[in-house]
C-alpha cells in the first residue's frame, strides 16, 4: 500500500482533526493533501478496476454490435454500427493506455475520456428509441456513477452530462412532451439518488481507509517498539534475565547474560534467585526483599559460578505482573574489577608512587587520628626530614640515582621506626616521621640522631657509593601545639632553623622561631608598601681609577628611603632581598630608576662611565631576564653598552643555575658587560671565569680591609690582581677606606677601586652634582690623597 503517513506530519504522528474532516456533499477529505494521499493509496485498485471496466465495455459492446444487425436495411443501421465500433475502439485504447498509467491524474484522465467518449457513442445509439435504448438511458449513468472512481466533481459532472446526452439522443420532436417530462424527471431522480449513493460510498471508503491505516500504523509502531525493546534488551552490556517468580524458570536472557553465565550453565534458573549461584541464606534474603518491596536496586553479593569462580555483583530486580504468574526482571552488574580498581585507586591516592610510603593526605589522616587517640600522659613528636643535596645527585648523576636515594632513604627510615610509628613522604626530598610515648621530645631526639647516622652510611647504586645528609625539624604535641596545621608549621620552622644553622642536624622547635617568621612577614609587607610608595631608590658609589683619579663608572646600590632623613641600607632589609618575589620586584624597580638617571646624565652631557646593576639569584629564575632588562634599557632610551651587571657566585648554587650562562651570553651580545662580585668568597670562582663572559673581577672588601696587616689577605689580593691582568680583565677593589690601602693597591697594579676613601654612596641629586663638577683638578686631588710625595702616576 502506498503512502503510509501524512506528508505534513512528523513520522509516527497521528493526523489532526482538520485532516480527517470530510466534505458535506462529496464525502471527500477536506484536506487536499490527505485526499491526494488517499487516491494515491488506491491507485493500484483504480487501475485494476479500469482494466475490468474497459474490458467489459469491449466485450459487451462487441456483443451489442451483433444485435445492431437488426437495424440492417434502415437508415439507423450505419449510424449504429459506426457508433458501436467507436465505443469498442475507445474502450480498447483506454484498456491499453491504463496499463501504462503511473499516476492518479493520468488514470483519472483515461477514465474521463472513456466516460465521455462512451456517452457520446451511446447517445447516438439510443436515438433508435427502442425499448433497449430506454433501458440504456437509465443504466449508463448508473454505471458511470458506480464504476468510474474519479473525483466527486467529475463523477457528478460525468453522470449528469451523460444523462443529458442520452436524453438528447433519445428524445426527438415525435415524442410527446408528457413522456419527455416524465423521462427527464426519472433521470433527475436517478442522478440525485446516485449522487447520494456516491457521497455515502466516498464517506465510508475514506472512513474505512482511515481506520485501516490507523490500525496499520499502530501495529507498525508497536512492532517497531517491540523491535527496539528487543534489540535494546539484547544489546545492553549488562546481563539481563527474565524468570518466572513461581518456579524460577528462565523466560528470556540477553546475550550479555549468556556470556556471563555460560561458564556455569546457570540460565535454567534466574540470576539472583539461583541457589547454585547464591548462598542459601543470601538467596532467601533476596526473595524476601522482592516479595516485600517489589523491587531491589542495590543488592550486593557474591555469585559463585559453576566453574568455581566467584564474582562480586550488584543485582537490581523488580517484579513484573503477567500471566499465568508474575515474573522477575533482574540486571546483574559485575563489580569485581571495579572494586579491585577502586582499592588500587585508593592505595594510589594515599601512597607515594616511588617509595610506596603514605603520602601527605594519608599522613594528615594518620596524624589526626593519633592526636585524637592520644592519652593525657603521652605525647607525639613530629620529625620533618629534608634531604640535603638531592638536587646535586639528580643534576650530576641523573634522576635514576636520585630515585635510588629516595627509595633507600624510605627503606632505612622504615627500618628505624617501630610499629607504632608513622612514616610518610610529603613530596620531593621531604619525609616525615612520628613517634609517640611518655617522653616524646627525648624519643624524637633519639630517632633523629639515629636517622642522621643511618643516612650517612654509604650504599651502592650502579657501581657508585652514596651517602646522604638530612636536616630535621622536631615539633611536639601537646608541648608546642595541639592542632595538625600548627604542629606542622612548628616542625617546618624547626627544619628551616636546621638549614640556617648549617644543615645535617636536628633542631627542636622553640616559640622564638615564630617571632622570626613574624618579623620576616612584617618586613615583607613593609617592603611591598615601600615599592608601592616609590621608597625603593638607587644610591650610586663611583669607581675611581687609581691611575688617573677620574670616575670610571658607578655602582647602583639599593636603598630604602623611609623618610627624607632616614635611608636604610640593604642590611636593614636583607631578609626581604632573599624572598624570590620581592627580590624580582626590587630588581625591576632599580633597573627602571637607574635607566632613567643614566638617560638624564647622558642628556646633560655628564660622563658617568658604565653603571653597574646588581642582579639577585631570584631574578635568574626567570628565563626571560635578559630580554626584560634590554626592553627596560630601550624603553628608557639608553643603549645597553652604558651598563654592567654584577652577579655574585651564589647565583650558581640555586635551581636557576642552568639559566645563568644563557642569560649572561644574551646580555653580553647586546653590549652589557659582566662583573663577578665578591670574588673568592663563593663557589668555584675560577670555573666561572672560564665558562662565562666575565669582564671584571671585584675583590671583596673583606680581603681589602686588612691587606696592610694580614699576610693571607695580602696574598689573596695580589693573586687576584695578577689573575685579572693575565686574563685581560679589569680588577675592582671594594671597601677602600684608607690611604694605605689605596697606595698598596696602586703599587700592585689594581686598576679601579671604590670605597669611603673617595665617595660614600650618593643619591641621584648628589651624584649629579659630582658628575657635573668632575674635571682634571678633582681627579688630581684624589690622586694626591694616596700617591707618595705627590708623584705623577705615570
Amino acid at each position: 500500500m502506498r503512502g503510509t503517513s501524512h506528508p505534513g506530519a512528523r513520522p509516527g504522528q497521528s493526523p489532526g482533526a482538520d485532516d480527517l474532516r470530510l466534505t458535506a456533499v462529496g464525502g471527500e477529505f477536506v484536506d487536499r493533501v490527505r485526499e491526494a494521499l488517499f487516491r494515491l493509496d488506491r491507485l493500484d485498485e483504480s487501475r485494476r478496476n479500469a482494466r475490468i471496466l474497459f474490458a467489459t465495455s469491449v466485450i459487451l459492446n462487441s456483443l451489442f454490435l451483433l444485435s445492431d444487425w437488426r437495424f440492417a436495411g434502415t437508415a439507423h443501421f450505419y449510424v449504429a454500427v459506426l457508433s458501436r465500433f467507436a465505443v469498442v475502439a475507445l474502450s480498447l485504447v483506454c484498456l491499453i493506455a491504463v496499463q501504462f498509467a503511473a499516476s492518479v491524474r493520468t488514470t483519472d484522465a483515461i477514465y474521463i475520456l472513456w466516460q465521455w467518449g462512451t456517452a457520446l457513442g451511446v447517445a447516438v445509439l439510443v436515438s433508435s428509441q427502442s425499448d433497449l435504448a430506454l433501458f440504456v438511458v437509465m443504466l449508463l449513468p448508473t454505471v458511470f456513477y458506480l464504476a468510474v472512481p474519479v473525483p466527486f466533481v467529475w463523477q457528478v459532472g460525468g453522470g449528469i452530462g451523460c444523462s443529458l446526452l442520452l436524453l438528447y439522443g433519445y428524445l426527438d420532436s415525435m415524442v410527446g412532451w408528457q413522456f419527455a417530462t416524465g423521462l427527464g424527471l426519472a433521470v433527475a431522480v436517478l442522478n440525485a439518488t446516485l449522487i447520494l449513493l456516491v457521497s455515502r460510498t466516498n464517506r465510508m471508503e475514506r472512513q474505512y481507509w482511515d481506520a485501516v491505516r490507523a490500525e496499520r500504523d499502530a501495529n507498525q509502531r508497536l512492532q517497531a517498539s517491540e523491535n527496539v525493546l528487543e534489540n535494546t534488551f539484547q544489546a545492553v552490556p549488562v546481563p539481563l534475565v527474565v524468570a518466572r517468580m513461581k518456579d524460577g524458570r528462565t523466560i528470556k536472557a540477553n546475550e550479555a547474560a549468556r556470556r556471563f553465565f555460560r561458564p556455569g550453565g546457570t540460565l535454567d534458573r534466574p540470576a539472583g534467585l539461583c541457589e547454585t549461584c547464591l548462598a542459601p541464606a543470601v538467596a532467601e534474603e533476596f526473595r524476601h526483599r522482592i516479595d516485600a518491596e517489589g523491587s531491589v536496586t542495590d543488592f550486593e553479593t557474591s555469585i559463585r559460578l559453576a566453574d568455581g569462580s566467584e564474582r562480586r555483583v550488584v543485582i537490581a530486580a523488580a517484579l513484573a505482573s503477567g500471566e499465568p504468574s508474575p515474573s522477575v526482571i533482574a540486571a546483574i552488574v559485575d563489580v569485581t574489577d571495579r572494586l579491585v580498581a577502586e582499592q588500587q585507586a585508593r592505595h594510589d591516592a594515599t601512597h607515594d608512587a616511588l617509595t610506596g610510603l603514605p603520602n601527605r593526605a594519608a599522613f594528615h589522616d594518620s596524624l589526626s587520628a593519633a592526636m585524637a587517640r592520644r592519652r593525657s600522659d603521652e605525647g607525639i613528636c613530629i620529625l620533618l626530614i629534608d634531604l640535603d643535596g638531592l638536587k646535586d645527585v639528580n643534576d650530576t648523576l641523573g634522576h635514576d640515582a636520585g630515585d635510588a636515594v629516595l627509595m633507600e632513604t624510605a627503606n632505612r627510615l622504615d627500618t628505624l621506626l617501630d610499629q607504632r610509628g608513622i612514616l610518610a613522604r610529603l613530596g620531593g626530598d621531604e619525609f616525615v616521621a612520628v613517634v609517640e610515648g611518655p617522653d616524646p621530645v627525648e624519643a624524637g631526639r633519639r630517632l633523629a640522631h639515629s636517622i642522621l647516622a643511618e643516612l650517612r652510611r654509604p650504599f651502592a647504586h650502579s657501581g657508585r657509593h652514596f651517602s646522604t645528609r638530612a636536616s630535621i625539624g622536631l615539633a611536639v604535641c601537646p608541648d608546642h601545639d595541639n592542632q595538625y596545621g600548627e604542629l606542622m608549621k612548628d616542625a617546618d620552622l624547626a627544619l628551616y632553623a636546621a638549614k640556617q644553622q648549617g644543615r645535617n642536624r636536628a633542631v627542636v622547635y622553640t616559640p622564638a622561631m615564630r617571632q622570626v617568621v613574624a618579623e620576616r612577614v612584617a618586613l615583607n609587607r613593609a617592603m611591598i608598601a615601600a615599592l608601592a610608595d616609590d621608597e625603593i631608590i638607587p644610591f650610586y658609589q663611583p669607581k675611581v681609577s687609581l691611575t688617573t683619579g677620574r670616575i670610571a663608572g658607578l655602582e647602583a646600590l639599593v636603598r630604602w628611603r623611609r623618610s627624607p632623613h632616614n635611608v636604610l641600607s640593604p642590611s636593614a632589609f636583607e631578609a626581604a632581598l632573599t624572598d624570590p618575589e620581592l627580590a624580582v620586584m626590587i630588581g625591576e624597580r632599580m633597573v627602571r630608576r637607574v635607566s632613567s638617571d643614566v638617560r638624564g646624565w647622558i642628556e646633560a652631557g655628564y660622563d658617568c662611565g658604565r653603571v653597574a646593576i646588581n642582579l639577585s639569584p631570584a631574578q635568574f629564575t626567570h628565563r626571560d631576564l635578559a630580554s626584560t632588562l634590554l626592553r627596560q634599557f630601550h624603553a628608557a632610551g639608553v643603549e645597553p653598552s652604558h651598563f654592567d651587571v654584577e652577579i655574585t657566585e651564589t647565583v650558581f648554587l640555586g635551581r636557576s643555575s642552568d639559566h645563568v650562562a644563557p642569560i649572561l651570553d644574551d646580555l653580553y651580545r647586546a653590549g652589557v658587560r659582566i662583573a663577578l662580585d665578591d670574588f673568592g668568597t663563593g663557589y668555584a670562582g675560577l670555573i666561572h671565569l672560564k665558562q662565562l663572559p666575565i669582564d671584571t673581577i671585584k675583590i671583596d672588601q673583606s680581603f681589602v680591609k686588612d691587606i696592610e696587616s694580614d699576610a693571607f689577605d695580602t696574598a689573596i689580593v695580589c693573586a687576584v690582581i695578577e689573575l685579572g691582568r693575565n686574563l685581560g680583565m679589569k680588577v675592582v677593589a671594594e671597601g677602600l677606606e684608607t690611604v694605605g690601602q689605596a697606595r698598596f693597591l696602586w703599587e700592585k697594579g689594581c686598576e679601579l677601586a671604590q670605597g669611603f676613601l673617595f665617595f660614600r654612596p650618593l643619591g641621584d641629586v648628589d651624584m649629579t652634582e659630582v658628575l657635573r663638577s668632575e674635571d682634571d683638578a678633582a681627579a688630581a686631588a684624589r690622586l694626591a690623597m694616596f700617591l707618595p710625595d705627590n708623584r705623577d702616576p705615570s
